[in-house]
């Protein structure tokens, strides 16, 4: 039991958040990409991005290896970016932070969701059974310079200082 819940109930829990949290993110983002700050969609992406890294520790784990590393990645990204936007209000240096943080939070996101799908989407595991093999890596490279390309446009496009 976790937060009194059934494992396969909080798993569930979990992929919804996460899930929430990518959409909500791939929307926020492609404001940014746009010039804009969709305020209600940063903040729900924000804060699912968050309880996505905090449900992700509440597992069980046998030791602590890279999911927990990206984990913590995420978490630190996503303090710096909090702290960009909503305490600097993402002015000066602080927008670009903002941005970069912002787009590498949702990039773990995905990333970690890519790897999720080639170890339990049932016609994916048979491509890449290690995680190591060509359809994988072309699945992650292609995620890699899509946000890539996101945060370009963001940290060009975005300038928030009229819309905070």
């Amino acid at each position: 039991m976790i937060i009194g819940l059934s494992l396969p109930a909080f798993t569930l829990l979990h992929v919804i958040i996460s899930l929430v949290g990518i959409a909500s993110g791939l929307i926020a983002v492609l404001g940014l990409c746009t010039g804009r700050m969709l305020a209600g969609w940063t903040a729900l992406f924000l804060v699912t991005t968050v309880l996505t890294d905090i449900t992700g520790f509440m597992f069980p784990i046998a030791s602590f290896g890279p999911p927990e590393i990206v984990g913590v990645i995420s978490l630190v990204a996503l303090a710096i970016a909090i702290s960009a936007l909503y305490l600097y209000k993402a002015r000066g240096p602080w927008r670009w932070i903002y941005v970069v943080m912002a787009v590498l939070s949702l990039y773990l996101n995905v990333f970690v969701g890519v790897v999720q799908a080639f170890q339990k989407v049932a016609f994916l595991r048979p491509l890449a059974p290690t995680g190591t093999e060509p359809p994988f890596v072309v699945a992650q490279a292609i995620v890699l310079i899509i946000f890539v390309v996101y945060g370009v446009l963001g940290v060009r496009r975005f300038h928030p200082q009229s819309q905070l």
